[in-house]
């Protein structure tokens, strides 16, 4: 059984699934392409070396409450 050939313009009325995709990632790509200039320039950190080093971690009573009703059996 011989299928018609789906249309491959946007202009026709057969326009395909394949097209349509292929046509959609062409956009998504342009778009992307367009917006890559638009970002900015990357910084550095403001953070002192003392705030850099300094204690972030810290076991209060939740965590360690945390830790000892989500402990699994041994």
């Amino acid at each position: 059984m011989k299928q018609r050939s789906k249309a491959t313009h946007p202009g026709d009325k057969n326009f395909g699934r394949r097209e349509f995709l292929r046509t959609l990632g062409a956009g998504a790509t342009f778009t992307a392409a367009a917006a890559g200039p638009l970002a900015g320039a990357a910084q550095a950190d403001t953070e002192s070396n003392d705030e850099k080093r300094k204690a972030r971690y810290r076991e209060t009573e939740e965590v360690k409450t945390f830790y000892r009703v989500n402990r699994y059996p041994s």
